[in-house]
């Protein structure tokens, strides 16, 4: 087996490993917006639900397209693709759940302080 061909394998096992880590967040990004009110995204100021739905649900096309058609590595869409889903995971889904729970930060594990 030659070295070069035995690289290209594992470099594109590699894009392939990332790309299903990529559509993971973006499937967990798109289902956690699903779920939600959408008075809890104006409760958060965190824009409304319409329009982190489409910002999920392109991400999640996309990051389907380039796994499932075999796209060499992310690329300039797939990018910015998991990064709108890490905004959503990182910012609002956060924001959600505190509004969701009336935002009290008095609150302990095992209840008020």
């Amino acid at each position: 087996m030659d070295g070069k061909f035995l690289i290209a394998i594992v470099t594109n096992a590699v894009y392939f490993i990332l790309g299903l880590v990529a559509l993971a967040l973006e499937v967990w990004a798109f289902a956690d917006c699903l779920r939600h009110r959408p008075t809890l995204f104006v409760a958060a100021s965190k824009r409304t639900k319409t329009f982190w739905l489409a910002l999920t649900g392109v991400a999640f096309a996309i990051g389907a397209l380039t796994v499932f058609t075999g796209g060499s590595g992310l690329g300039l869409f797939g990018i910015a693709a998991v990064t709108a889903a890490c905004v959503y995971l990182a910012d609002v889904r956060p924001a959600l759940r505190e509004a969701g729970s009336g935002g009290n930060r008095n609150v302990g594990p095992y209840g008020p302080w």
